[in-house]
């Protein structure tokens, strides 16, 4: 299902770490002859942001997007002037982002999350010759956003989700056979997805999304920087989001030093303040030390931490966080901070934003709304800077109530240590056209 509308955008791709300059290939997620483990980002041709018409959804922002084609169904993030939460909290210029489903604010995803916005770049970066299975790893809403999307588009997709965030795999129709789901065991986590999806990623008939090094997810996730700019006219000084591989503010990052060459909205460096969900704070405690580095972490220790907390898509191990270009970096490069809310401060803010806002907001969202009222009730934000809160996502209860739905079922779940043979069996059982041999 592709509109009329299928100009690819032109763009080369760069180095982060040396600033080289290449093509992409169809599918390139990293620097070619380079040692040092950097991100690359995609240089597009049009240096001014033209937006489009709000009818093509996220796809509005093409100018900015890797894409070659324009996939239907899509809708753009909403950005609003908040009123009740800003007068709760003093704050003379909040922006609110929403993600979700919202149609009164003009936003409708139809799985009620931010995460369409990747999905649906990353498909539309695919082309239509493109030969083999997407395979995509998720604690749960990404998961979701790609199951619609590339059921709805026809994309095959391979999801690999931990087995116990399986509540987050609802839809309002049913997903389209190209799409298979496999799950870890219980008691596993989204590294253990990741790890799964890795190793089916390198079998013949499989290709990786490529999480944070794929230019389209990170640009996807930019729209959000981009709606809000294109709202409020200006760049924001402050940025709240809450991260779990960070890709999201990397995105954000990438977004403002596109505009600021842009040069229509101001060039000064948007304030990330990110943040994550007690106990698990994998991106604090490294930040808080100050090392590039994620500090160690025990398996076992991880996997509890992560069945306490509310917000399961903050949950990863692995996040885009050392690597040149990544979180790391654009905290130093904009001043930012990683801050954290426990179980009990997210409800309240969740609670709060309901109330003061009018939606219900997802855990995650929560988690940065939580920490942004503590940091304006602590008075650590000027009362008439210009905040941006990106509500990455909600209105869920909202669709719900509107429409009837159910959950996706998988395929198979393994175990957290499953052979490379058993792998293979059931891949070879679940795609019968694909060999997979050749991989260890």
């Amino acid at each position: 299902m592709m509109s009329s509308n299928n100009k690819p955008t032109h763009y080369l791709l760069q180095s982060v770490n040396t600033g080289q300059q290449f093509s992409d290939t169809g599918w390139t997620l990293d620097a070619p002859g380079e040692k040092v483990d950097t991100l690359i980002r995609a240089v597009y041709e049009e240096v001014q942001l033209d937006v489009k018409d709000a009818s093509l959804g996220v796809f509005r922002f093409a100018d900015w997007l890797p894409v070659t084609r324009f996939l239907k169904g899509s809708s753009a993030p909403a950005t609003y002037k908040s009123k009740g939460l800003a007068e709760y909290l003093g704050l003379e210029n909040l922006y609110i982002t929403f993600s979700g489903y919202w149609p009164e604010k003009g936003v409708t995803m139809r799985t009620c999350s931010f995460k369409e916005t990747e999905a649906y770049t990353v498909g539309g970066r695919i082309t239509e010759d493109t030969q083999g299975t997407l395979v995509v790893a998720s604690a749960g809403n990404t998961a979701r956003a790609f199951a619609r999307v590339c059921s709805d588009n026809n994309i095959p997709l391979l999801l690999c989700v931990p087995e116990d965030n399986l509540d987050a795999l609802w839809f309002d129709e049913p997903i389209n056979d190209n799409v298979k789901l496999i799950c870890t065991r219980s008691g596993s986590d989204y590294f253990d997805a990741i790890h799964l999806s890795n190793k089916i990623s390198c079998m013949p008939g499989f290709f990786p999304e490529g999480g944070a090094r794929n230019i389209a997810r990170r640009d996807g996730m930019g729209t959000t920087v981009l709606s809000a700019v294109h709202f409020i006219g200006k760049i924001p000084d402050y940025y709240f989001q809450a991260v779990g591989s960070g890709t999201g503010a990397v995105a954000a990052w990438e977004a403002i030093d596109r505009l600021i060459v842009d040069g229509r909205f101001g060039r000064n460096q948007m304030k990330l303040m990110v943040s994550q969900n007690a106990p698990f704070l994998a991106i604090y405690d490294a930040w808080k030390a100050n090392s590039r580095q994620m500090l160690p972490l025990d398996d076992d220790v991880a996997r509890h931490q992560v069945e306490e907390i509310t917000a399961k898509v903050l949950s990863n191990r692995k996040p885009a966080y050392p690597i040149i270009g990544g979180l790391f970096d654009c905290l130093k490069n904009t001043d930012g901070d990683v801050l954290k809310a426990t179980n009990a401060e997210a409800d309240e803010a969740a609670r709060l934003f309901e109330e003061l806002e009018g939606n219900d907001i997802h855990p995650a969202a929560a988690v940065a709304t939580a920490t942004l009222i503590k940091e304006a009730k602590e008075g650590r934000i000027p009362k008439d800077a210009i905040v941006m809160l990106n509500i990455t996502g909600g209105g869920e209860k909202l669709f719900k109530k509107e429409n009837k739905y159910h959950y996706l079922q998988p395929n198979h779940v393994f175990d957290i240590s499953t052979s490379m043979d058993e792998i293979k069996k059931v891949m070879k059982a679940l795609f019968p056209a694909i060999n997979p041999v050749g991989c260890k």
